[in-house]
């Protein structure tokens, strides 16, 4: 949408709603810890038709509401990613962040699939819509990396390569539908602790530099579901079983179920199920359910689209 369509959306409804996708990495290769505590990383991201909806009002102050399965999980305070957002934007252009966000939450929270994240790019979106400030790609893509890893491929969507802390992006051609199946598990994983983890895992090992495997990207460009399956990897998943024992029972039931491959999603807890078509989704999540090892199981597909504009 440009400058020009937000702002007259902006005058017509006094609101703007974006809605923005989750994430499930494919390949998660994290490097050794730097020196800054951070981890060099070649995360291969694929974004999913599991979506938060952001919907920004003009206010008299900066204020956040959510609502939405585990809402009550969502910070409310400057904290959250959407907030700020919405007040490195307004710095950004010496305006006052009066705003209020309101978080149609989807996602799972802490469930290693980039929920706040998300909401910090899709409120950045909406307030660059309400504020008619008419910001490229490149400037709301720099604002995203410095509010978190994950921000700027939540802005982007479809499939892309990230280096370094994973802020660093590069398109990738995905040549067909992906059906993936999600368990939800009970509670959260704190991304710090399971890094924490792998480092204690990983303390004395050669941690080799994180690097792409091409094999994973030919399967990603010819949308073949089955070379995929072959080449998913998740570094941190030692790190999330160790914290979360359980969830290696419920990656079993899964791959039990007919799954072609199950990871970790991320940092956790929510498993990922990549499978051959929509009736063999429609049964792991079904047998998902029937153990009793997850929450709820969520079936849907990949790639989807980047934060947009729909109000």
């Amino acid at each position: 949408m440009s400058g020009g369509e937000a702002a007259a959306g902006v005058r017509a409804e006094g609101a703007v709603t974006v809605r923005v996708p989750a994430k499930v990495n494919v390949q998660l290769a994290v490097g050794a810890a730097r020196p800054d505590g951070f981890h060099d990383l070649a995360n291969v991201f694929l974004a999913v038709g599991l979506h938060d909806e952001i919907t920004v009002t003009p206010a008299d102050e900066l204020r956040v509401t959510c609502a939405g399965p585990d809402a009550h999980q969502v910070p409310l305070d400057a904290t959250n990613l959407a907030a700020r957002a919405a007040i490195a934007l307004a710095e950004r252009h010496g305006i006052e962040p009066r705003v209020h966000i309101h978080i149609d939450k989807d996602i799972p929270v802490a469930g290693g699939m980039a929920g706040g994240s998300a909401d910090g790019a899709g409120a950045l979106l909406a307030c660059d819509a309400l504020w008619s400030l008419g910001s490229t790609e490149a400037e709301l893509l720099a604002i995203c990396a410095e509010l978190g890893s994950d921000v700027p491929f939540s802005l982007l969507g479809g499939a892309a390569l990230g280096v370094g802390r994973g802020e660093r992006l590069t398109p990738l051609d995905v040549g067909g539908t992906f059906h993936w199946v999600f368990a939800v598990a009970d509670g959260g994983l704190s991304t710090p602790a399971v890094y924490a983890e792998f480092d204690r895992l990983t303390a004395a090992a050669d941690v080799p530099p994180p690097a792409a495997d091409p094999a994973l990207l030919a399967a990603l460009s010819a949308g073949d579901a089955t070379a995929l399956a072959a080449t998913l990897t998740n570094d941190l998943q030692p790190a999330a079983l160790s914290l979360r024992p359980s969830l290696a029972t419920t990656l079993a039931t899964g791959t039990a179920a007919g799954a072609l491959a199950a990871l970790v999603s991320g940092s956790g807890p929510t498993t990922a199920f990549l499978t051959k078509d929509e009736e063999s989704a429609a049964a792991v999540a079904e047998a998902l359910l029937a153990s009793g090892n997850c929450r709820t199981a969520r079936v849907t597909s990949a790639p989807a689209a980047g934060a947009r504009v729909i109000s």
